[in-house]
């Protein structure tokens, strides 16, 4: 779709929030006629005359409606325009049809997102590539277009990629697959579907052949499955680690070493990034000089401090089992910060296969119970400190338990494994406050 056919048309924007901001400037800059509506009339107040706040039908007249994410498709507005047949797109699907010769690298997963977005922007960086990363990560992609950057490094949600029609990009991968965000999709074979739409249309399938939904998802389509990537040692033409380093069909990108932050999940964060940047071109030495200045991202595996001899670790956005286990595998002894809202999540397995490394543990939040009743069956001789406390500065009584519980040499790890909204504002709230803690416990 060409951007003068967007001039003139009537069109509805869903949600008034950085993304609905950033989608309205673009249309109204096309020459559209915009609506712009959102169920908090505070978030529309900088819109003025283009505001309708609650709409639960598009206005009449409109011909296309441009949702932002967060948005399930089983709102009332939303299911007025499907019956009314207005298309309904997302805002990476309008960021699409205004593109005009950027390439999009592009990723998507359970977990790992914003690190490998992260380290693949600086990896293109350091190849002198005017790139950036955009998407998920906070930057919508429709203002990475109008700044003018040629390469976009794309972090793509489930409910982004629900809403995709045409998306082809470049290069792509599903990063893994684990039980997520299932009360917005409905099921998990819906969020599996969501996440197989980055491949379609895709010039280049990456996949992680240690994850079968990602091996799964990069052959449908009778097509042949891709380029590879392993923690192990890969087959030819494939990426993966030999001797301690990160290769490319057997030549050397990077020792394992040197990628951050640590741990395996880390190191197949770090081969999808290198593989997407090496489908674009990039040489080998760039892809090492891009790990040497890669900043990880706060709340990932991120060193917060040094108490005798205990080092004490934020990776608050292990949200889920899935990404918990991959920072507590990455140390031999922690004592785990655990708890929250598990919405459902079976947590048996996961606890079983990392009881081996436990310390001990310590558990707030609102599903405390549902893990200490596995750590019961599957870590009994652990030792367990409950805290009662809803408050988020309940961090400093964390804290103190965790010391209490360490030796020289272990881990205090907050690897949550659950949601944070019965405690704190954000995961990364939560992060904010066990790295004030730690800090004052100096």
């Amino acid at each position: 779709m060409a951007r003068a056919d967007f001039a003139g048309r009537d069109v509805l924007v869903v949600g008034g929030g950085l993304t609905g901001r950033s989608v309205v400037a673009a249309l109204v800059e096309l020459g559209a006629n915009v609506t712009v509506t959102d169920g908090k009339p505070e978030a529309l107040k900088e819109f003025g005359d283009l505001a309708r706040p609650g709409l639960t039908a598009p206005p009449e007249g409109t011909d296309l409606v441009v949702t932002t994410p967060g948005w399930k498709p089983v709102s009332a507005l939303h299911l007025a325009a499907a019956e009314a047949g207005i298309e309904v797109i997302g805002d990476v699907e309008l960021a699409w049809r205004l593109s005009s010769g950027q390439t999009w690298l592009a990723l998507t997963g359970t977990d790992g997102k914003t690190t490998t977005v992260s380290m693949l922007e600086s990896i293109l960086r350091a190849a002198g590539v005017k790139a950036v990363a955009c998407g998920n990560i906070g930057l919508p992609v429709i203002d990475a277009i109008r700044a003018g950057y040629e390469v976009l490094a794309v972090e793509l949600s489930s409910y982004q990629l629900h809403w995709q029609t045409s998306l082809a990009v470049d290069a792509a991968v599903v990063l893994n697959l684990a039980e997520d965000h299932i009360e917005w999709h409905g099921s998990f074979e819906e969020y599996a579907s969501a996440k197989a739409k980055i491949y379609r249309g895709a010039k280049t399938r990456i996949y992680n052949a240690d994850d079968e939904w990602s091996v799964q998802l990069a052959s449908q389509g009778n097509r042949s499955s891709g380029i590879g990537f392993t923690v192990g040692e890969p087959g030819p033409n494939r990426f993966g680690v030999i001797d301690g380093w990160l290769v490319d069909d057997g030549t050397r990108l990077c020792p394992v070493d040197e990628v951050r932050p640590p741990g395996l999940h880390n190191v197949s964060n770090a081969l999808a990034a290198a593989a997407l940047a090496r489908s674009y071109g990039v040489s080998p030495e760039a892809v090492r000089e891009g790990f040497r200045t890669y900043q990880p991202q706060p709340h990932r595996v991120q060193l917060v401090g040094e108490i005798d001899g205990v080092r004490y670790v934020n990776d608050s956005k292990a949200t889920n089992t899935h990404a918990a286990a991959g920072s507590l595998t990455a140390y031999e002894h922690v004592v785990w910060i655990a708890g929250g809202e598990l919405h459902g999540a079976d947590i048996d397995e996961f606890v079983a296969s990392v009881a081996g490394r436990l310390r001990g543990v310590v558990l707030l939040g609102a599903d405390q119970d549902v893990f200490a009743q596995a750590l019961g069956r599957h870590a009994p001789e652990v030792p367990i400190t409950r805290l009662d406390s809803r408050d988020d500065g309940v961090m400093t009584a964390v804290v103190r338990a965790a010391r209490e519980l360490a030796r020289p040499g272990d881990v205090v790890l907050l690897a949550p494994a659950a949601k944070s909204h019965d405690m704190f504002t954000s995961y990364a709230h939560r992060g904010e406050m066990f790295t004030k803690a730690v800090q004052a416990s100096v």
